[in-house]
């Protein structure tokens, strides 16, 4: 099954990480992506720009408005996010906790995915 891995955590935070302070956890972050994908369980990835860098489309009007910026009541930010092959939830949560180890802070929430359209993953959720 597929399952979505969303990383949020405070843009504050890593947002005041220096070069240096980045990089060590993108390369901690690189080994569990290379096991990952070394076992074909690796779908994309993605490190999302800054919440400044967002537009949100509010669809409770009509015409829809268009804002710049996001506009969730959150304290933490979705950051980017994991789309991962795991046999159920448990395999999924162990990824995560790996995940966590290596990049300290913040909250992964778990998704299992539906796909709508063909994947290049061994498995499509179902």
């Amino acid at each position: 099954m597929l399952y979505a891995i969303l990383c949020y955590h405070s843009e504050a935070i890593v947002g005041g990480w220096s070069k240096d302070e980045d990089d060590a956890v993108m390369e901690k972050l690189e080994v569990v992506h290379q096991r990952l994908a070394s076992e074909g369980r690796l779908g994309p990835v993605a490190r999302l720009l800054p919440t400044s860098a967002a537009t949100t489309l509010r669809k409770d009007s009509e015409p829809p408005l268009v804002l710049d910026g996001p506009f969730a009541e959150t304290k933490e930010q979705l950051l980017g996010f994991y789309i991962v092959d795991c046999d159920d939830l448990d395999q999924a949560l162990a990824v995560a906790q790996e995940l966590g180890r290596a990049n300290p802070g913040g909250a992964y929430e778990l998704r299992p995915i539906g796909v709508f359209y063909p994947s290049s993953l061994p498995q499509d959720a179902g």
